[in-house]
């Protein structure tokens, strides 16, 4: 097993590492750190739990120390999503903890005065997402001339969510010699078209099969009508006294509604999800992982970043409609070679959509049928799907909102990219 110590990194650095327990290397981070060192630009694609975040931040803090500071941001971390960003400054603010280093992180949802006065009192790692770092670079605050180090963490997620053009322009505003560093959970054609376009000669560095899930993830389907799931969800919480339980949802409204009822059934459970408050967003999921609620309703975007140790189960009440997104949600849990328990709720009507999240991970999940909640005639309706080629699958579902289509129409769809992007200051 490699050391961190087998590396030349400072002391500080070293020191840092030690407080955190941090001794040994993820694969990731076996791959990365020496390509990053090298000053190459790097397109890696790796699990969420790997241990990305050090991957490419040590590296870049390391190079750091070995420069002068200019008092402007010599390195920047575009995330998606601002409780992702909070995650990386925490990150990089604890690898930085012995050295003059200063982190900051600017998302919206949060007052931008503050933001500005902070950033021009001199800052050497910004961490971003980029609606709210548009807003201060077109107010002045920001100047990215001395950016030497630019990361695109989560790019598969920013590229989904319509962040194509907002990442674009970043890239134009930086130095044009700077290092540029993609990373990304999935691979799909949209992530490989944008890194053929803004990487230069990259090193390849994929330590897992494309759009797979850990290991240590073990899958589970149970079959149920959609009025029922609530009811479903709801006892097998209470039979198997599950104490911490992180549920996705494809909608607010959904989230919104479910909390209500499982407070109904006597299930503590709150909420996150774009609509929400930073500080409200911030006060869930510090109840959350602190115990004092069971149950977290979220949505795709809202829980982004959401890192807790040792997360036993995470529950996708309604199947993603992009199969990409399986792959970041069950990625709360079995994290760090722990195992974990991915459960999905499928309707007969997301039949479909189950089946594209079987084909993208590889393998069949098994079918838990408890007694009661049984869908009449599924075995039929699978086979019917099944002779369907991918692409007419992919169109069935003609009644779903703006971007539950594929990933290229996402992108395209204007009015859906104005409120994904509302959600995401």
């Amino acid at each position: 097993m490699v050391k961190f110590t087998a590396f030349s990194f400072s002391q500080p650095l070293l020191d840092a590492l030690k407080d955190i327990n941090f001794h040994t290397l993820t694969p990731i981070q076996q791959a990365a750190i020496p390509a990053v060192r090298q000053g190459k630009d790097v397109l890696a694609t790796a699990q969420t739990g790997t241990g990305k975040t050090a991957a490419f931040a040590l590296p870049i803090i390391q190079k750091l120390l070995e420069t002068q500071s200019t008092g402007i941001p010599r390195a920047l971390i575009l995330a998606p999503t601002r409780e992702l960003a909070e995650q990386i400054a925490n990150n990089c603010m604890q690898f930085c903890k012995y050295t003059d280093l200063k982190v900051e992180a600017i998302f919206g949802g949060v007052n931008i005065n503050g933001q500005a006065e902070r950033v021009k009192a001199g800052v050497d790692i910004l961490v971003a997402t980029p609606g709210r770092l548009l807003d201060h670079i077109r107010l002045g605050n920001v100047n990215l001339s001395g950016i030497k180090h630019l990361v695109l963490d989560e790019a598969d997620r920013m590229l989904d969510m319509g962040f194509v053009a907002d990442m674009q322009q970043v890239i134009d505003l930086v130095d044009e010699n700077k290092q540029l560093l993609l990373f990304s959970a999935t691979f799909p054609s949209v992530v490989k078209q944008f890194a053929k376009q803004v990487l230069s000669h990259p090193e390849l560095i994929q330590v897992t099969p494309e759009n797979t899930t850990a290991e240590t993830v073990r899958h589970v389907v149970y079959p149920v009508k959609d009025e029922r799931k609530r009811e479903l969800l709801s006892e097998l919480i209470g039979k198997k006294n599950w104490q911490q339980v992180l549920v996705f949802v494809n909608m607010k409204e959904t989230a919104d509604k479910l909390v209500e009822e499982l407070k109904l059934d006597g299930i503590e459970a709150n909420v996150c999800h774009g609509d929400k408050k930073q500080g409200a967003r911030r006060r869930a999921l510090r109840d959350f992982t602190e115990g004092k609620v069971r149950v977290m309703v979220a949505t795709e975007v809202a829980a982004r970043g959401i890192d807790i140790v040792g997360l036993p189960r995470v529950v996708n009440y309604d199947v993603p409609y992009l199969a990409e997104d399986y792959v970041h949600r069950i990625g709360r849990t079995g994290r760090a070679g722990q195992s974990g328990y991915a459960i999905t709720f499928v309707s007969r009507e997301e039949e479909a959509d189950l089946i594209n999240v079987e084909q993208l991970i590889g393998q069949q999940i098994s079918r838990y049928y408890l007694p009661g909640y049984e869908v009449a005639n599924r075995e039929k309706l699978v086979e019917t799907i099944q002779k369907k080629p991918a692409h007419k699958r992919r169109k069935a579902r003609t009644n779903k909102p703006a971007g539950q289509a594929s990933a290229e129409a996402r992108l395209k769809n204007r009015s859906r990219i104005a409120r994904v992007r509302k959600q995401s200051k």
